[in-house]
Order: C-alpha cells, then structure tokens, then sequence
C-alpha cells in the first residue's frame, strides 16, 4: 500500500499544473449543473413500497383514494358559520381548491358537494337530496336555516363541519401526476398554491383558513429548509475562523475550505446529471460532506505545517503529507462511504435517496480534499514567520504527554472500567427507544409552527383528520349482502372503536343500521344489521360506492379508524389490535388487511425502520471493521477503532430515548452517519500508533508520537465541527434541531473516544509492550 501511495504521489505531484486544470473543468461544469438543482419532494418517496401494508394500500388506492390527502378547515372568527360571508368565502375557496393542478376533482367534498346529502324519513318513506340545494342564497336568513337543518339530519356534524359548528371542512384527494403537464406532481408547488390561492386569498378578519396534509407539511417543511442557507454560511464562518487560529495563516484557512465547498459544488452537479433533485429532509447532507470535508482538510494542513516545521518547502511538504494521508484518509473516507452505502438497505425511497446523496459527497472528497488540497498547498510559500508561529505551539505537547498517560495500563483500567458501565447505562437506556414518532402534529416541524396549530385545531374541533387507518376488509363479490361477513365487520368496527387513541369510526355496517333504522321511521331500536337479505340489501342500496366504504362489486369494505394523533405508540396500541382481532375472525373467505391512510402509511414506516434498524447497524460496523482490518491487518487495531464507536453509537441512542426522540425516518440514517464521520478520528490516530508500535516503540510512547502529529487536528475538527451543527438547535425544523443535538453530541463523544478510550483499549491489547 505504501508502494502504490508514493507511485500515484510522483505521479500526480509531476504533472500537478495538468491536475489542477483538470479541476477546474471539471468544478466548472459541476457547478453549471449544480444551478439546475431543484428541491424534490414526493409523497411515494416517503413510504416502503415494498411493505405489505403498502402493497394493500397500492392495490386499492384507486377505489378508495390515496392517502395523500388535504383537509382545509374554514373557521367563523366571530360567530357561527351559518351567514352570508361565511357561505361566500366558503364556495369560492371549494371552487379554488377544484381548480389547483394535481387535485383529484373527484374527490374534492365539502358542504357544496353534490355528494354531501341528507337522508330524512317523510310520511311517505325518504326524502332527501343536497345539504345546499341548488337555488341556496346565503343572503337569506331562511336559507340559511335549511342548510343547517340538512346538516343535522346528514349526519356530518364533526367531519364536514365542526362540533361547534364554528368551522367547515373541505378535503381533497391529490394525485401522482400533475394533469396538466404529465410529469410527476410537484408537490412543493402545489403547497405554494394551497398557501397563496386559498390561505392568502380568502383568510381574513372574519375567516380563518387552516390547512393540513402531507403535501402542505413538506411545503412548510421546504420553507424552513431554506434557512439551512444560513447556517451552511454560518458554519463556514465559525470554521474559517477556527481554521484560522489553529493553521496562522489565511491561505492555509481558506484553502481547505475551498476544497471542501467544491466538494459540495460536485456533489450537487452530479446529483443534478443522474437525475435526483435533494429532498427537504435530506438537505442537511450537503452540509455533513463540508464537515466531513474540513475534518480532512485540517489533518492534511496539520501534516504539512509539520513537514514545513522539519524544514522542507511547501512542495515537498505537501508530498510527504499526500504520500502519509492517503492510505488512512482513504480508509476513512471509503469507510464514511460504505457506511452511508448500507442505508440502501432500508426500503424507503427518501432514505436510500439520501444514502446515495451523502456517499456520492463522501466519495468526492477523496478527491477535492486528499487529492486537490495538497497540490494546490504545494505551492504556498510559508517563510520563517510562520515556522515561528507554528513552533510557539509545540508548547501543547506538554498537553499531549499528560493525555499519554491514558495509555498506561494502570490509568487506562479506570477509563475501560467508566467507559463500560456507560455502556451499560446507554444499553438500557437505549432499549427504552420508540420507533415512530412520540409527538402528536407534524414530527419535521416544532409545535408552535402554523402547520401544528391547525393540526390541533382541527383535532380539537373535529372528529376527522389526516390522522386516519383504513383497514381494508376482504371478501367474496357481493359479500356486503351476507349477514355473517357484515356482522363480523360492524364487530371488528366496535372492537377498534374501544382502542385506545380511536378517536371515531366509520364503516359500511354502521351505515347501514343508520339506513336501516330510517326505514323503520327512525326508531334507535332499529339501528342494526337486517338478517333477512332482501332487507340488508335495501339498507346497503342507500350507500354508494362514492362513500369510501365499499368498491363496485362489493368485495372490499374498509373500516376507516380516526385516531387521536399518531404517536408511536398509539400506531402500535391500533395495529396490534388489528393483528389479535384477525387471528380470531379471519378466514380464507374474510381477510382484514393493514392497511391504507395516513397513518397506514405511518405505521409500515415504523415497521420498516424497526426491521432496518438492526441490519444497518450490523452492515455499518460489517463494513468500517472490514476496511479497518483491510488497512491496519490487525484484529487488535480493528477492535480498538470499533469499541469506542459502537459504544458511542449506543449513548447515542440512550440520548435519543431521553430527549424523547423516536427513531424514524429522519432520525435513523443519524446513527450511520454519526458513525461515518467518528471513524476518521480513531483511523487517524491508531494509523500513526500502529506502525510505530510496529516499529518497536512502547505504547504510551506510540500514542504520544500519534497525539503530537495527529491530536491537534483531531481535538479541532471535533469541537469545530460541533460548534457547526450545535448552531441548528436555533433552527426553524424539529428535525433539524433534532439532528443538531445528536450529531454535536457523536461528533463531540467521537473524539474524546479516540483521544480517550482507545489509548486505554491499546494498553490493554498490547500490555506485553514497555510501559503499558
């Protein structure tokens, strides 16, 4: 390996002025593709399509509609909504709602749809027809009084108008593909249109407008993102300054952030040439391959002010440092590679999006940082100034003598001894972790936003929300005329709707014993299934397919369960009852299905992630000890690398569990990447102790040579990059403060791992050594 380091070094190192050129074509062109880099944000990217409760949900979508949904809820400010201006406001947002590209016209219901009617009993049998009819005047007080009349007698108080009868819903199905132009619906604009065209038109002192639904959440969630701009320009700030006090010199701060930002620039280029837009939930990504960047920058700069300290020029400095760096820093960075790689294996579009956007970055640096850095550093000139400066420093070594001691076997016994009952505490600790979300409103976003307010809102005042499991029952044709099938679904609807967290339910049978009752003049005493099926078949003829509760021959039925909120473990309390109820009634003939609506989809994810937890973590580590033992050829060195790491891993996860963050979507891929960028610190330093106690040197001794070329670059990158990402607990999205938290918690922990640990982990394996 050493051979092939210092071959590729005299090569590139002669024809470096070709290299250079090289980049500049090539991050040219990048960043020409990079301006045509767009948010991309779509609702199947966000859900394992390979799940069974999505396989069910795919199957049935078009009979029963998608679980891409938007509920809009018009509120009265002052009163009620039966006046003048409320009517008004109220049919022109429905018709602007009608109108908007990629809605589902069908599928758009309010007070005004032809669909939304009452049923009522007349001496003569039902009487019925539209809850507005079609000569409705809101002007006219008696008009006015007819439509709240209908309301009552269709049965729609608390979901298409509230308890209170203070607000009014209309809802609408959106669909895969925008009509107008056939290409996949832009669901980022589609929230801009939702904002402008109903909330900006048609809110104002007397209404108020709340919208819900996915496409409107990944909208506010696009909003927040863009603050990601500032703290990306924040960051290289706090970078370049810190650069600064460790390097004494602008060249040697701006140039490894130059690198890094063209790592960037590439990566967004080539992100743009394979035809993937970035994700707002995975637009933090290019901010860790900057990070990632610097960390390897600043160990390159390290090596060369050490070179041009010994007395070389910078030439032959950034040979020395290229030709020592490459081996380690490409283990690192191939490790940091293959690692976000395994997150391919978790079946959610979003997420391998994401493994494919970070690795693509990571790759790159290989290149812009180990590659272009020490050429372009190769021709500075640092005179004796800067030797002046950077041997006042040697003064840490003093520092470093003292840390030394963590690799004397008497000292390093306690550290193990602390190191394992953290362990221990984070492995309890971690086994408490939820999978889901453990908060109710939109999980990216943080409770005070616009978007959770109207959630709550229209919680609080209706018995429907986006928040809503079909369970999509399967049977023979026409089995809705069977007694028997019917009556196992009204019995599985009753058992659900004593759930725990089951807000309200719906279904075909519960409908009928309504229309039932109705032909027997109203009486409650009515209200349940006919077993005679002439008369079944007369109750179920009053509920059209348009309902949502059955398909046109008969043969699905869903039970649709509108739920509190969907935390984790309401999700689960749902499901499992779902799960013990089918054990005991289903039959070949009748099967209960999971699942379609939101919270379907919500719970397949949870399922997914819960399954992918374990194999990625297993194909993480799988992966960084491979190339650990590929690079040291050492089972002792491997292992001092790796105990840290999945030590801090585990903590990790115990701080997850205590600041009540659940292990979702967004929150999983942390860990691998938390991993990802750890490994570097422990490769650096054991890359130097290695060889030398190879050569024959003590281990103490071997850690304190490793602390004086590498600590000082190691300790920086660690709080450096810390300093970074600490500044998101001011962000906009929960997410992204979230992801803030943990990773300043693995980029900080990380460090003191190698510099702390793994000295203590060396003195134990190579006690045999002098002074261990």
């Amino acid at each position: 390996m050493n051979k092939f380091a210092e071959l590729f070094e005299s090569f590139i190192f002669r024809n470096r002025l070709m290299v250079i050129l090289l980049f500049m074509v090539a991050t040219g062109y990048l960043m020409f593709q990079a301006t045509h880099l767009k948010l991309d944000a779509g609702f199947t990217k966000n859900i394992p399509l390979n799940h069974e409760y999505m396989q069910n949900y795919m199957k049935h979508r078009k009979d029963f509609g998608g679980a891409n949904s938007v509920l809009v809820a018009v509120c009265d400010k002052n009163d009620n909504i039966f006046n003048e201006s409320f009517f008004v406001t109220l049919k022109n947002l429905h018709d602007q709602l009608f109108f908007i590209p990629g809605v589902d016209r069908s599928q758009v219901k309010s007070l005004y749809s032809s669909s939304t009617r009452f049923t009522e009993i007349v001496e003569g049998g039902f009487s019925g027809g539209p809850v507005i009819p079609a000569d409705f005047n809101p002007s006219n007080p008696d008009a006015l009084q007819l439509v709240s009349e209908n309301i009552t007698k269709a049965g729609i108080v608390g979901r298409q108008v509230s308890d209170d009868f203070k607000c009014a819903m209309v809802s609408a199905q959106l669909m895969e593909l925008d009509p107008t132009t056939g290409e996949k619906l832009d669901t980022l604009a589609l929230a801009e249109q939702l904002e402008k065209q109903l909330r900006g038109k048609y809110e104002d002192e007397n209404t108020s407008v709340h919208i819900i639904g996915f496409a409107k959440m990944i909208g506010d969630v696009a909003n927040g993102a863009k603050d990601v701009v500032l703290f990306f320009a924040i960051a290289i700030a706090i970078t370049a300054v810190m650069v600064y006090f460790f390097s004494h010199s602008i060249m040697l701060t701006l140039l490894p952030l130059l690198c890094s930002v063209i790592a960037v620039v590439w990566q967004m280029g080539l992100l743009t040439i394979i035809g993937f837009g970035l994700d707002p939930m995975s637009i933090l990504v290019p901010f860790l391959v900057f990070a990632i960047g610097v960390s390897h920058g600043v160990q390159m700069i390290n090596a060369v002010s050490k070179e041009v300290v010994a007395g070389k020029d910078c030439k032959e400095a950034s040979r020395q440092a290229f030709r020592r760096l490459l081996i380690p820093g490409g283990v690192a960075l191939i490790s940091d590679t293959v690692g976000f790689m395994t997150l391919l294996v978790i079946d959610i579009g979003i997420i391998r999006e994401l493994a494919i956007t970070a690795s693509m970055g990571v790759a790159v640096i290989i290149l812009t940082n180990l590659l272009l850095l020490p050429l372009l550093m190769s021709y500075l000139k640092l005179g004796e100034k800067y030797k002046n400066k950077m041997l006042q420093k040697s003064s840490v070594d003093m520092v470093w003598e003292k840390i030394g001691n963590c690799a004397n076997l008497n000292v390093a016994k306690y550290i193990l001894a602390v190191t394992a009952v953290l362990f221990a505490f984070g492995w309890y600790q971690s086994g408490q972790m939820k999978i889901g979300d453990l908060h109710a409103g939109a999980p990216a976003l943080h409770e005070s936003s616009r978007y959770n307010q109207d959630t709550f809102l229209i919680t609080d005042k209706f018995e429907i929300t986006v928040d809503y499991i079909s369970v999509l029952i399967e049977a023979q044709p026409e089995a809705c005329t069977d007694y028997d099938t019917m009556n196992a679904i009204d019995t599985f609807q009753w058992k659900m709707k004593n759930v725990e967290g089951v807000q309200s339910t719906i279904s075909l049978p519960s409908v009928s014993k309504l229309v039932n009752a109705g032909y027997n003049e109203g009486n409650p005493k009515w209200q349940v299934l006919p077993r005679n099926q002439q008369t079944l078949v007369q109750a179920i003829g009053r509920v059209p397919t348009t309902s949502g509760l059955l398909n046109s021959n008969c043969s699905v039925m869903p039970v649709i369960l509108f739920m509190e909120d969907h935390k984790a473990e309401t999700i689960n309390r749902v499901v499992n009852a779902v799960k013990e109820f089918r054990k005991e009634f289903e039959t070949p003939e009748l099967q209960f299905k999971l699942a379609s609506g939101p919270v379907g989809v919500m719970a397949a994810k949870n399922e997914a992630v819960e399954a992918a937890q374990a194999p990625m973590m297993v194909y993480v580590f799988g992966a960084v000890v491979l190339l650990c033992l590929m690079s040291f050829k050492s089972v002792k060195a491997t292992l001092a690398v790796i105990i840290p790491l999945y030590v801090v891993s585990i903590l990790a996860q115990a701080l997850m569990t205590y600041l009540e963050i659940g292990l979702t979507v967004s929150t999983l891929p942390v860990i691998a990447l938390g991993v990802g960028i750890g490994v570097d610190y422990g490769i650096y330093i054991l890359s130097t102790m290695n060889q030398k106690l190879r050569d024959g040197m003590p281990c103490r001794q071997a850690y304190i040579e490793a602390l004086k070329e590498r600590g000082s670059a190691v300790l920086f990158t660690g709080i450096t990059l810390a300093v970074g990402v600490s500044t998101w607990v001011f962000s906009s999205l929960k997410f992204q403060m979230d992801m803030g938290i943990l990773l300043t918690f693995m980029f900080v922990v990380n460090m003191l791992g190698a510099i702390l640990v793994l000295p203590a982990l060396a003195a134990f394996f190579w006690r045999s050594k002098e002074n261990c």
